[in-house]
């Protein structure tokens, strides 16, 4: 007994020594992987240390890793616009309701459409993917919403944008994974469709909602575009990224300011400052979705 432990030793010990070419390849690997995280976080570090940087000394001396002279002056000049924190409430109120109504509708499709009984599934299915490669294009667009009363309306951000077809389709396939027994089970208890998809499907589907649910509050969150198409005149139903956007672009702000050079630099401080005011909620929210991102939740709910 002991001798055969002894061999197993050595084989262990003798697959734990690794070779030149495995040296070789670690180092390669573990530099290829450090520049990368430096090419992408470098960047971010950048914009949070020119936000921080006073404006007129960012003109002279560059800022590369920390700010040459802290200041607060350029984020307090951003929150003084009257119309950055009215913004900040309609996204946020934007944010949270179009996450939560376009998750449902496109659950309670994505549940019709993965039944095994619904005839026309296929048929509705084909109809939605045509959606996605044939649009009406934005002056019809607007013509319409114009009809249907959606311009200057806060509803502009929630209804067009309930049904999203790809999400539709991811949380169908998610849904047909589910093994149909439970749903058979679940009937044989005497529960409708209703019952079925609050009360088994969907706690099954949290990675999925939970990534579309993501993907949907970022689309709210850094639209701007639909504001100044439709509320523009609003200012009340104005969003964040366009108050933000509107503030960039006015004749008083100074955008361009010539160094001893000749040259003309951008007026960093404060577009970073607004980047980073956009920018630090969703790095706050995203850890907490992100453990939902995970697989395998109806392990062991059934047993054949």
């Amino acid at each position: 007994m002991a001798v055969s432990d002894n061999v197993s030793s050595k084989i262990i010990k003798r697959k734990k020594k690794k070779t030149t070419g495995d040296i070789v390849f670690n180092v390669f690997l573990y530099t290829f992987f450090t520049l990368t995280v430096v090419v992408i976080l470098y960047p971010l570090h950048r914009i949070l240390a020119f936000s921080f940087n006073d404006r007129l000394v960012s003109f002279i001396r560059q800022v590369y890793i920390f700010p040459n002279a802290w200041t607060l002056n350029n984020y307090k000049q951003i929150f003084d616009k009257s119309g950055i924190l009215r913004g900040f409430l309609t996204t946020t109120l934007r944010t949270v309701a179009g996450t939560a109504a376009s998750l449902a509708v496109n659950a309670l499709l994505a549940f019709i459409l993965s039944r095994r009984k619904f005839r026309f599934r296929y048929i509705f299915s084909l109809f939605w993917v045509i959606t996605m490669y044939l649009q009406g294009g934005m002056i019809p667009t607007y013509v319409l919403y114009s009809k249907l009363h959606l311009r200057e309306n806060f509803l502009v951000y929630i209804i067009p944008g309930m049904v999203n077809v790809m999400y539709v389709l991811v949380i169908r396939t998610y849904m047909k994974s589910i093994p149909y027994s439970l749903e058979e089970s679940a009937q044989l208890e005497g529960a409708g469709y209703f019952k079925i998809f609050t009360c088994i499907i969907s706690p099954l589907c949290k990675p999925v909602y939970a990534a579309t649910a993501l993907f949907t509050a970022l689309y709210h969150w850094n639209s701007w575009f639909d504001a100044l198409l439709y509320n523009r005149h609003t200012p009340e139903l104005t969003t964040l990224n366009y108050e933000i956007m509107k503030y960039i672009v006015s004749p008083g702000f100074e955008r361009t300011v010539s160094d001893f050079k000749g040259r003309t630099a951008a007026y960093w401080p404060q577009i970073t400052a607004a980047s980073v005011l956009t920018a630090v909620p969703v790095l706050v929210v995203y850890p907490f979705f992100q453990r939902y991102f995970i697989s395998g939740l109806k392990v062991g709910g059934i047993k054949d």
